[in-house]
């Protein structure tokens, strides 16, 4: 490749952080996002680096933003030296376009390069090589230029009278940079995941070879229903890159693909060390799932429930290579929960948006109802359903979105889209709009969490992905739902979900208003991605958190209990003020929040409601009941804790905030001027600011 010539100013910068010792010819590729309008699709992209030597990269553009620029691309380089211990910084750069490619999968092939996946199940052999599914398959061309190519091919696995397991398949994804002799990494991917057949866990003897030699074996594996695991193996292992990538915490803030998370929370020592010691031999590896909570349905603060899980957060914050191992151990852990289904008919995630799979569900009440197979298994056996692992929306983490947009690897994007595609099939479909894709029947918080997974797929899946436009589409369903439900219709005065619309969620006379929150950061977030039917949402949202924190009859040292009655009943409408809210939670004969049960809410004759908000007479009250001092200006839910509801408030008076609006200012200073603060280091996900 020639060297480019330089013809922009710089756009962001990446450091390549030596792992292992001295390193010549070292190739890397690392997934970027740009800011709309820093880029265009005509674009080359270059490295200056620190000698003023400029460096060839190839950009393959995947995803762009309304205005046709660049959102998300997979960059590929070659360094050519890197000295153990040293960090070299990549200035990135606009150039002339790079070259475009020369060379093919089966000219690898003839290289040299081999691979096979064999499984022993029941006293049989079954096996696929990396040759049978090139024959056998239409590539998939993921990365195309002089610097490195990838293709993605599959194949069933087949005994020695070549039937096909019903069940398993295969598939290898090649990564060659072909400038360098025998440089490729190939990636083993097994799956379990059919969905026009009835499913069944299975367990078998596996080994992985790659040019005749092991590169990874296990005995009596149990591999269950509708899951997959992957394994990267390097052609010439002895060269392969030592390197961690570190990229531009600030700009990849700052393009709004994540939140603007408060940068002076960035974890130290003790925090990476700690969060090193998650994940061992033992939940590493297929069908394990890393630091991820085995059973998501448990209650309570977690590191894996969040705008992102906390150890993600944290490596966005550190570029810190422990947080990173423990961020793609739960990326790879994802594929092992049961809720992958790919459709036979077409190669991709099984999607919901025609007369057919519009009444798809995975409820297991409903296993019954057309169409097949979810969930079905074989004989009826539901022995072959068991999973040590249970999946739910309500708690569901957000395991492959920052993964997929720095790495680029097109598994994590398909993890991505299988979470996507499966959360609206866990109820009868008309809750779901009947293949529309509707999550208003989930609780309040799977709400929250299913929009936030399906505006990160709908907003970094590749554009010429098929799946593009139907994430994009139902994500459309979705907000149109809940803007004529809530907004154009204006049907209570707080910005409170309350249950209204057909088909929602509503089982109560009160919420959790920690679990609102999640849902007005959920649509603050959307409209950051730049899909502008959030808007009005947000806006409407935002009145809740704001007026919790302002209104005239509420002090905002109660704004983050645990539950706020928002109405008389669950037939009766909702109170037309906060101050209505704050009589009826606090104003009654006795207290039920901040886990104090059936504590009297008067003290010497003195009403709680009518003590002076935030006051030392107040303190004193809710110090005494709770059994701690009590500082003044303390809000309620654990106040002083990374998982606190406080903290769960934040990142809905992040989004409000910067909507801007004097109440909205307010409420955000209140805020921030309250005592018992939480150190966000260990648990940062929270730690949302306003931009």
């Amino acid at each position: 490749m020639t060297t480019p010539t330089v013809i922009g100013s710089l756009l962001t910068d990446v450091r390549l952080e030596s792992t292992g010792s001295a390193q010549t010819n070292m190739p890397f590729t690392f997934g970027q996002v740009f800011a709309p309008g820093a880029l265009s699709v005509a674009d080359g992209v270059a490295a200056k680096l620190a000698d003023g030597t400029v460096l060839p990269l190839q950009i393959n553009v995947k995803a762009t933003h309304a205005d046709g620029s660049v959102r998300h691309a997979i960059i590929s380089g070659v360094l050519p030296s890197l000295a153990a211990g040293q960090t070299q910084t990549l200035n990135l750069v606009k150039s002339t376009p790079s070259a475009t490619a020369t060379v093919t999968l089966q000219g690898l092939l003839s290289a040299g390069l081999t691979g096979k996946t064999t499984i022993s199940l029941n006293g049989v052999k079954y096996s696929a090589t990396l040759a049978d599914a090139v024959a056998q398959s239409t590539p998939i061309a993921w990365l195309s230029g002089t610097v490195a190519n990838e293709w993605i091919v599959s194949a069933p696995l087949k005994d020695a009278n070549g039937v096909a397991h019903p069940q398993l398949t295969a598939r290898f994804d090649v990564r060659w940079y072909s400038g360098l002799n025998k440089q490729a990494r190939v990636e083993f991917v097994v799956e379990n995941n059919k969905t026009w057949v009835p499913g069944i866990k299975v367990n078998y003897d596996v080994n992985l070879e790659l040019n005749g030699q092991s590169v990874f074996s296990k005995t009596g594996m149990d591999h269950y229903h509708h899951s997959r695991w992957h394994q990267y193996a390097w052609w010439d292992a002895s060269r392969q890159p030592a390197v961690n990538v570190k990229l531009n915490t600030a700009y990849l803030i700052a393009t709004k693909a994540v939140p603007n998370y408060d940068t002076s929370f960035a974890p130290g020592e003790g925090e990476l060390s700690s969060m090193a010691q998650s994940i061992n031999g033992g939940n590493t590896g297929p069908m394990t799932i890393g630091p991820v909570t085995a059973y998501m349905p448990t209650t309570g603060g977690r590191n894996d429930i969040g705008s992102l899980p906390s150890w993600s957060v944290m490596w966005l914050l550190s570029m810190d290579q422990r947080a990173w191992t423990v961020m793609m151990a739960a990326a790879d852990g994802a594929g092992s929960w049961s809720i992958h289904y790919r459709d036979e008919k077409t190669g991709r995630p099984v999607r919901t948006d025609n007369d057919t799979n519009k009444n798809m569900t995975t409820h297991f009440n409903l296993r019954d109802r057309g169409p097949l197979p979810v969930p079905r298994y074989v004989n009826n056996d539901l022995g072959h359903s068991w999973t040590p692992y249970t999946d739910d929306t309500a708690h569901q983490p957000s395991l492959d979105y920052l993964p997929y947009l720095v790495t680029g690897d097109y598994y994590y994007l398909e993890e991505l889209q299988f979470w996507a595609a499966s959360n609206p099939l866990g109820t009868d479909p008309n809750n779901s709009g009947n293949g529309r894709g509707l999550v208003r029947w989930l609780q309040v918080r799977g709400q929250a969490w299913s929009l936030r997974t399906l505006g990160q797929v709908a907003y970094i899946t590749p554009d010429a992905d098929p799946m593009k436009d139907y994430f994009v589409q139902q994500l459309g369903n979705n907000l149109d739902f809940y803007k004529q439900t809530y907004v154009d219709g204006q049907p209570n005065k707080l910005g409170a979900y309350d249950g209204s619309g057909e088909g929602a969620f509503n089982d109560a006379d009160n919420f959790g208003a920690w679990q609102d929150d999640f849902l007005t950061w959920s649509f603050g977030y959307l409209s950051e991605l730049g899909f502008t039917k959030a808007d009005p949402i947000v806006q409407w949202k935002s009145k809740y958190p704001v007026g919790r924190m302002t209104a005239p009859g509420f002090c905002w040292v109660g704004a983050s209990a645990y539950i706020l009655n928002i109405r008389p009943s669950r037939s009766a409408p909702l109170y037309d003020s906060f101050a209505g809210v704050y009589a009826a939670t606090f104003g009654g004969d006795m207290m039920f929040n901040d886990d104090v049960r059936g504590v009297s809410t008067s003290r010497n004759g003195k009403k709680f409601v009518d003590m002076t908000c935030g006051s030392n007479e107040q303190a004193e009250f809710l110090g005494s009941i709770n059994g701690f001092e009590w500082p003044a200006g303390r809000m309620m839910g654990y106040a002083d804790g990374a998982m606190g509801y406080p903290a769960n408030m934040q990142p809905a008076l992040a989004v409000a905030a910067q909507l801007g609006g004097a109440d909205a200012k307010k409420a955000w200073t209140i805020f921030m001027n309250r005592t018992a603060k939480p150190n966000y280091r260990s648990a940062p996900q929270w730690a949302i600011l306003p931009r």
